[in-house]
């Protein structure tokens, strides 16, 4: 498996968690050279991926949601590749996740324009078996549960990415209803509800 910071990993789980898998905007201290930088591993890595849109909107850093313009002005989005989403232990939609053309033009200007959304109704997703989505699911079924320590052990994620696919991958994508409660000896007990 690939090894990726935490920067990474705070970017790619938030773009697998936007309808549209769009990588922008990224995080808010993250700008200039360190964000092309940061941009630039990921692009190499295959993990994200640039999508030219037939949009003459402008980039800009305050908006955020356009990375750059092309030598035509047509504005160049980010998303999440299909290799980025497993990386993250998510299963891709199937196809490519990245809107083209006008679609993605339409998805950035509509982002911009828009007032605070609400969020979508599930999608009904079933994970691919062997994966590490697939373990915690497994994992948070049994009979005791698991504790974000023992999810962290047993996927070799860092707590922060654990919680972050409680919350995007199981809860809002797969619509799962996920419990906790404090067990003695143990700490905080995540479990799904059925």
């Amino acid at each position: 498996m690939t090894k990726l910071s935490d920067t990474h990993l705070v970017i790619l789980s938030a773009a697998a968690q936007r309808e549209d898998r769009n990588v922008l905007p990224l995080p808010g201290s993250l700008r200039g050279g360190a964000a092309a930088k940061v941009v630039g591993a990921l692009l190499s890595r295959g993990l994200i991926a640039e999508t030219t849109t037939d949009s003459q909107t402008k980039a800009d850093a305050a908006l955020n949601r356009i990375w750059r313009n092309d030598e035509d002005g047509r504005a160049i989005l980010l998303h999440i590749s299909n290799a980025g989403l497993a990386a993250i232990g998510v299963e891709p939609d199937g196809g490519d996740n990245a809107p083209t053309g006008a679609d993605a033009a339409s998805s950035a200007e509509a982002s911009q324009n828009a007032p605070a959304e609400t969020d979508p109704a599930p999608k009904a997703r079933t994970p691919r078996t062997g994966t590490k989505q697939a373990k915690l699911i497994e994992m948070l079924r049994t009979e005791g549960g698991a504790t974000i320590d023992e999810m962290v052990a047993a996927l070799d994620w860092r707590p922060h990415t654990v919680r972050g696919a409680l919350a995007g991958a199981l809860k809002q994508k797969l619509g799962l209803t996920i419990t906790s409660e404090k067990v003695d000896g143990r700490g905080r007990v995540y479990t799904i509800r059925d």
